[in-house]
């Protein structure tokens, strides 16, 4: 996937994830937080799986976009209450 779907991808994952877990960020903190969830997703739905996603934009892209998104929501969220 290139970085124009990626980014596509990353923010519709985003945008979806901090409303599933009320993460109350801004859009770029959601834009942001879903392109690292995009790119974890995807790191460990090829480690599961052994085939590297590809396609552009599709369910299952924005699907592994938004597991890694609330994943990487979490981890903010215990980074962010230990401060």
């Amino acid at each position: 996937m290139g970085w124009l779907g990626t980014l596509i991808v990353g923010l519709i994952a985003g945008l979806i994830a901090s409303r599933i877990m009320k993460a109350n960020t801004g859009v770029l903190m959601d834009l942001l937080l879903g392109v690292a969830g995009a790119f974890i997703g995807g790191l460990i739905a090829q480690l599961l799986t052994g085939v590297p996603l590809s396609g552009g934009i599709n369910i299952w892209n924005i699907l592994v976009a938004l597991g890694g998104s609330i994943l990487i929501i979490w981890v903010y969220r215990l980074i962010k209450r230990r401060k």
